[in-house]
């Protein structure tokens, strides 16, 4: 579940920390003061779409990050270590700049936004009123009802079977191609393996030769340089050594009074005199090292050009023959009888074809079972919050061809009156509606959800009195098996809550900030009375927003 939630110079937010626990958490504020800010952090460290105007004015870069606890999310650890991640929690960060760029960040490392949406998935799901949301993903609707049946292990060992078909299913068609092409492409592939046999270019040795190229080629220049040098040092004729040792003489001939003066510069001279002398046996000995070897640079070269002219013939880089010599080996065996056996691998994709159907429909089975619980679950979900006239159902119809999820597809249908035809919720739905319809689904489906935290933005629209009580209370009632946070403008979804985030607007020194914060009972009274009267509270609002809160925790002890 999500822990943490840190938020810095992002919209009018310019610090936050909260720290989340677990059960339902209502969050509320005034129309405009920031809600949607919440969310819109929430949804950055989740992968969605960054957007330069969300970083606060006047900053360079707005920082986000959620941590999540996964020690009960298996999934999402394995996903960690798939990818050598520190696996003992969850922390997503997110990075945007003034610019509209991003960096993202997984535990530390550098990740991609898909990374962060792929493990975002398993953490957190939103539900509001945009098209973007799961539910209106039709894919969406096979996997919640299959997490419904409780069929994990048939649904993974039906899709193992449907990719083990489908490798063979391809291997034959390799095989079972025209004699002549595969004549003219062992033919080929025997061209090239030997040809490559021969080059017999090992695995690191082409940055070898190029490295050894590079020093034969300008050895006799470093050697040249090298002798130059030294004879700077150390020469009768024009050397810096004899000029020095001259120097410290004629100096030290001088009268003792000026000899004195000079004392300084006589050191000088001196450690000059041993720093050259120095420095010209370090040349000798560097230029007695280098080995001129004429032949060995010719044969380095000869090796290098042939490495080139095969990588051309071939068309790839010359650091990419390796791996084709191998990938080409592996093809010419296959070809010349690794799986040559076509009658037994006829018998073993035919198999494998009756094993994925005979899996399949057993999932089929026990999936169209399932569609009649849920939808009739969710109709009495529905019942609850003010749609007891609509209809829903789950629709599985037949897939056109074979596929790793089965022979059929779901989508939940719904008619929102009597009489009318049921269609899909992507054509039929409000936004209000479809905000109940996702929690309806939510209710029923979370005992088996793999998904510990939940996001409801404004579920209660259009709603009202005992219907929004009802709202609140499947909304705790979800929050006793994971995590559950909703944003409501009315306080009898807000008294359900087992905490309360309360999010307001403030003026500061001519610049416009939001500031959110968890409320202590006092607080969620307050909080309860405004969104029960207004700005204005009185002792009578007061008194109500205190019954309100008792009676709804206390119809939960």
């Amino acid at each position: 579940m999500l822990t943490e939630l840190a938020i810095r110079d992002f919209a009018i937010v310019d610090h936050l920390a909260l720290e989340l626990e677990g059960g339902m958490t209502a969050i509320t504020g005034e129309t405009g003061a920031g809600k949607s800010i919440l969310l819109g952090a929430l949804g950055l460290c989740l992968g969605e779409r960054a957007d330069a105007g969300s970083v606060r004015h006047g900053c360079e870069r707005a920082d986000l990050s959620a941590r999540f606890d996964i020690a009960e999310l298996p999934a999402a650890r394995a996903w960690l270590d798939e990818r050598e991640l520190p696996s003992d929690d969850c922390l997503l960060r997110r990075v945007v700049t003034r610019s509209g760029r991003s960096k993202a960040w997984i535990n530390g490392q550098p990740a991609t936004v898909a990374d962060l949406k792929a493990l975002g998935d398993q953490l957190i799901e939103i539900h509001g009123q945009h098209a973007h949301q799961g539910l209106l993903r039709e894919e969406t609707h096979l996997h919640l009802l299959d997490d419904f049946a409780s069929h994990d292990d048939a649904v993974r060992d039906m899709a193992a079977t449907f990719f083990a078909w489908r490798e063979s299913h391809q291997r034959l068609k390799r095989l079972s191609e025209d004699n002549d092409e595969i004549r003219a492409r062992l033919q080929l592939l025997r061209y090239q393996v030997e040809e490559l046999d021969q080059l017999a270019l090992a695995e690191s040795e082409l940055e070898g030769l190029e490295s050894e190229q590079e020093t034969l080629a300008h050895a006799e220049e470093r050697l040249r340089e090298a002798q130059f040098a030294a004879q700077c040092c150390d020469s009768d004729e024009g050397g810096a050594l004899p000029l020095l040792h001259q120097a410290v003489n004629r100096l030290s001939a001088l009268p003792g009074s000026e000899r004195g003066a000079l004392a300084d510069a006589l050191s000088m001279l001196g450690d000059a005199c041993i720093q050259v002398e120095e420095a010209g046996r370090e040349l000798n000995h560097f230029a007695a090292g280098v080995e001129l070897d004429p032949e060995r640079l010719a044969w380095v070269e000869e090796r290098l050009g042939e490495v080139h002219r095969i990588a051309r013939k071939h068309q790839v880089a010359p650091n990419e023959l390796v791996s084709l010599h191998q990938r080409l080996t592996e093809e010419l065996a296959e070809l010349e009888g690794g799986d040559g056996d076509l009658d037994a691998l006829v018998a073993e994709v035919e198999n494998l074809k009756q094993a994925w159907r005979q899996r399949a429909e057993a999932v089929s089975a026990t999936r169209r079972k399932a569609a009649q619980r849920f939808g009739k679950a969710v109709q009495e979900q529905l019942a609850f919050l003010a749609m007891g006239k609509a209809s829903f159902d789950v629709e599985l119809t037949p897939r056109d061809t074979p596929s790793p999820e089965g022979l059929e597809r779901a989508r939940f249908t719904i008619s929102a009156n009597p009489g009318q035809p049921a269609r899909p919720l992507t054509k039929v739905a409000s936004g209000g509606e479809l905000s109940r319809i996702s929690l309806a689904i939510q209710v029923v489906a979370a005992q088996h959800s793999t998904t510990p935290s939940l996001v409801f933005d404004e579920v209660d629209v259009g709603i009202s009195g005992a219907t929004a009580e009802v709202v609140g209370q499947l909304l705790r009632r979800l929050g006793k098996s994971g995590q559950v946070m909703t944003v409501t403008h009315l306080p009898q979804v807000a008294a359900q809550a087992h905490q309360h985030l309360h999010i307001a607007k403030q003026a500061e020194d001519e610049t416009t900030l939001t500031h959110m914060a968890l409320l202590d009972e006092a607080g969620r009274v307050g909080e309860l009375a405004r969104m029960l009267g207004g700005m204005k509270l009185t002792d009578q609002t007061l008194a109500h927003a205190r019954e309100m809160l008792d009676a709804s925790q206390r119809a939960h002890h």
